[in-house]
């Protein structure tokens, strides 16, 4: 390939190959200005056939903006983050605006970088998960002057809009269903809470329950790392041998609690019977298990969509830019690892 095959293409190529004006041109591109329909599909076809791709910094110099909303999520290994991310995908393609991905591995500090790269391109709005932030992050969105949505979780003060669950409020409710069942010595397995808020405040509200039942958490353990299989099946192992007795477990999330329900099976152990298993997320790729996890559905691709219809609403033109607190029910799937009342 020669250096000229690698030069930008510009507007005079695109007037060159289709045989009108650049200012023409400029228009049919940027979908501006009284063009005929013929005139439009031949600069078009033309800009197709080149490649030629419309240079937006131009443009974002004067209106201070690009077309891009970042979308700002802890972890792409998790499987809750994809569904999330196909809702605002899938919002965000009948509009001018395009969704740019940062991932922060639960790091407050990666956070704070993925946020000062993104906004310093000067996006359209963000999407970001959770309400915790570093003091330095929150300065940036609050100071950002485009509209933020905070997602997945509504017990805190947003910074602008959020759309989510109530974590707390899921804790109380699986708590309920695992008394009323009557279980009374459980187990708890979980990520380490400092970095998922979102699980720590599930964890209270579902201790705070029990408590209120005179009920304790027997044994409790919690781990760093992806949501895996083979972590559900050796935590599960391992608290089982140390406290033979418990009669129920729950998991901050449905992977570990799959791991955790085929060591039981596989130890022939009788579910919900002896003992009762309950998850969090919904994940639906679990429901080819030999039983179904008690799990609560957290609405993933909802509160994507959701969260994308603010940014695209705000985006409009003479559109209020009034926050929003959008609050989304937890579903709860009572599957086949929990007695019934």
């Amino acid at each position: 390939m020669t250096n000229s095959n690698k030069r930008p293409l510009t507007l005079r190529d695109v007037s060159e190959a289709s045989g009108v004006s650049e200012m023409t041109v400029s228009r049919v591109l940027r979908n501006k200005g009284d063009v005929s329909e013929a005139t439009r599909q031949k600069v078009q076809e033309a800009a197709k056939k080149l490649g030629y791709v419309p240079n937006k910094i131009a443009g974002a110099l004067a209106s201070q903006r690009v077309n891009l909303v970042a979308v700002i999520i802890p972890s792409l290994g998790n499987m809750v983050f994809p569904e999330v991310l196909s809702g605002i995908s899938d919002v965000l393609a009948d509009t001018p605006l395009q969704p740019v991905v940062g991932v922060t591995d639960y790091l407050p500090e990666r956070e704070e970088k993925v946020l000062f790269e993104m906004l310093s391109w000067r996006p359209s709005g963000v999407i970001i998960a959770g309400l915790e932030h570093s003091e330095a992050s929150r300065a940036m969105l609050a100071r950002a002057g485009i509209p933020v949505v905070e997602i997945m979780d509504i017990d805190g003060e947003p910074i602008d809009s959020c759309v989510g669950i109530s974590h707390r409020r899921a804790g109380r409710i699986m708590a309920e269903e695992i008394i009323a069942a009557g279980y009374r010595k459980i187990g708890f397995m979980g990520t380490k809470m400092p970095l998922d808020h979102r699980a720590r405040k599930r964890f209270e509200g579902f201790t705070q329950t029990l408590a209120k039942a005179g009920i304790e958490i027997v044994d409790q353990e919690f781990y760093s790392g992806g949501s895996a299989l083979a972590k559900g099946r050796e935590m599960t192992e391992a608290m089982l041998k140390r406290s033979p007795d418990l009669d129920f477990l729950y998991y901050s999330n449905d992977m570990i609690g799959a791991g955790g329900l085929l060591h039981l099976l596989e130890k022939g152990a009788d579910i919900p019977g002896e003992i009762g298993l309950a998850g969090f997320n919904g994940v639906e790729l679990l429901d080819g298990l030999p039983r179904k996890l008690t799990t609560m559905d957290a609405c993933r691709r909802e509160i994507g969509e959701t969260a994308a219809r603010i940014i695209a609403e705000q985006n409009a033109e003479g559109a209020s830019q009034k926050p929003q607190r959008i609050e989304i029910s937890p579903k709860l799937s009572l599957g086949d690892t929990l007695r019934r009342p």
